[in-house]
């Protein structure tokens, strides 16, 4: 292994503390003035989605429209996680609400600056393509997409676009890996050749013993956008 000197350490960290002094500027689409916010559009408002909605409230975002294929205000009697749909109903009343997101980016494209992607796996890579092309930053939760394919098509669009983007992991969104992040870029520890990795996943039971018998697809939810391309 080759020998980095310390000379070498204190010139790539000090390479690297610049570079975190311009690298996570975001430019924005429309000029801000002094008492502008982003404003966020939500694609999935229940699960992770209700999270990302309120951490993006939390860091000041504005949020200036809703999607999903439940409308829990129409059907009110909806128990368990369905609740947690109603919460950004609830607490942004002034936000258009959408259950088909292709339609919300159709109208609100203008108005918005960015767009969360909380929806079923399978919508993942068809939702945030469509948000880029629009020109909207993105923030989309794991798994970003449901294949190699779609994740490369997702990374061709992002370049073509210029828009910011992020993959919703919670630790790795974290400071400490954002600073290993830039140490390694810097060329602090030398030329990366090999990398390890290991999980202690899959901590809960995995898949189904068998598939259920179907079911009438439940009235709250709009089944041809769930399934999209599935």
């Amino acid at each position: 292994m080759e020998s980095i000197s310390r000379r070498k350490v204190i010139k790539g960290a000090a390479a690297a503390a610049a570079a975190a002094t311009w690298n996570f500027q975001v430019v924005p689409s429309r000029v801000f003035g002094a008492n502008d916010r982003i404003r966020l559009g939500a694609i999935g408002t229940g699960g992770k989605g209700a999270s990302d909605i309120a951490g993006s409230a939390g860091a000041g975002f504005e949020i200036g429209a809703l999607c999903d294929v439940v409308d829990v205000m129409a059907y009110p009697n909806v128990d368990g996680r369905l609740k947690s749909l109603s919460g950004a109903r609830r607490n942004f009343p002034n936000a258009p609400f959408y259950r088909d997101w292709r339609e919300m980016l159709e109208k609100e494209a203008g108005n918005i600056d960015a767009v969360t992607v909380s929806t079923p796996d399978h919508m993942h890579a068809h939702a945030t393509i469509a948000a880029m092309r629009k020109g909207l930053h993105c923030y989309t939760q794991k798994p970003l997409t449901h294949g190699i394919w779609e994740a490369r098509a997702v990374t061709k669009v992002a370049k073509e676009t210029g828009v910011v983007t992020q993959m919703g992991n919670q630790a790795h969104a974290e400071n400490h890996m954002r600073r290993c992040v830039e140490l390694v870029r810097a060329g602090v520890i030398g030329k990366v050749k090999e990398v390890h990795v290991w999980t202690n996943r899959p901590i809960w039971p995995q898949a189904i013993p068998a598939f259920p018998e179907a079911e009438e697809a439940p009235k709250h939810i709009d089944w041809d956008l769930w399934i999209g391309p599935a």
